[in-house]
């Protein structure tokens, strides 16, 4: 309990002094302002989502493999949290979108991709409530999640192997990308209190459904009994 409390703390604080960071160390963008402050929540919302979906993968890959419930727990742990995640991108990608290029939404390659993969992995969600025996539903939904991981490179590549309205790569871009010096700590300082964030949110579901599981082995060994 006392880790779980360290690790809950840790994390909130790390995001709140990302967002006095943000708003009140970074320096002003040149050409957008102030507006520009929700980059640094913006795109660490979107690493942070697509690490979640990476470790899913894994874990997907681990059950198919190995066929231990462990690996399914951690699956749909983190098809959730990265949907959470995907979802802040999605709301606050459109609120940038507008006062930067006049329209909410574009259907470009980077902005259709990632919303394609945020209904893949709801998707993924919705296919493990159809299922009803634990182990057909740990497989399918094993297998539904390494093929919706396919996207997750498509979104990551897209503003790089395509023209798009969505800006040039700024981090592991071309020769002239890159952020400012004063803006650099700022980012990355948001990008760890993200993932802490993420880590935490993906510990406490992971807990929440191993128990579920093993409720779950219970009734079914209660029902035969």
């Amino acid at each position: 309990m006392a880790k779980r409390v360290v690790l809950c703390a840790a994390a909130v604080l790390l995001v709140i002094a990302a967002a006095y960071a943000s708003f009140f160390i970074a320096p002003e963008e040149r050409t957008m302002g102030d507006l520009q402050r929700i980059f640094y929540f913006h795109v660490s919302c979107a690493w942070a989502g697509l690490t979640a979906f990476l470790i899913g993968f894994a874990s997907n890959l681990l059950y198919v493999w190995k066929r231990n419930e462990k690996y399914d727990w951690l699956g749909v742990t983190c098809a959730e949290v990265g949907v959470a995640f995907t979802t802040i991108v999605l709301i606050s990608g459109p609120i940038w979108a507008k006062p930067a290029w006049g329209i909410y939404w574009t259907w470009d390659a980077r902005l259709t991709s990632t919303f394609v993969l945020w209904l893949l992995y709801i998707s993924y969600l919705l296919l493990r409530t159809l299922v009803e025996e634990p182990n057909r539903r740990a497989l399918l939904s094993a297998l539904f999640g390494i093929f919706a991981f396919i996207d997750v490179p498509i979104v990551f590549g897209a503003i790089r192997w395509w023209r798009t309205q969505h800006p040039a790569p700024v981090i592991m871009g071309g020769p002239n990308s890159g952020l400012a010096p004063g803006m650099r700590p700022t980012f990355y300082f948001a990008v760890l209190a993200m993932h802490l964030f993420m880590w935490f949110l993906i510990s406490e579901r992971y807990a929440l459904e191993k128990l579920r599981g093993e409720v779950e082995v219970l009734r079914r060994e209660a029902e035969t009994s």
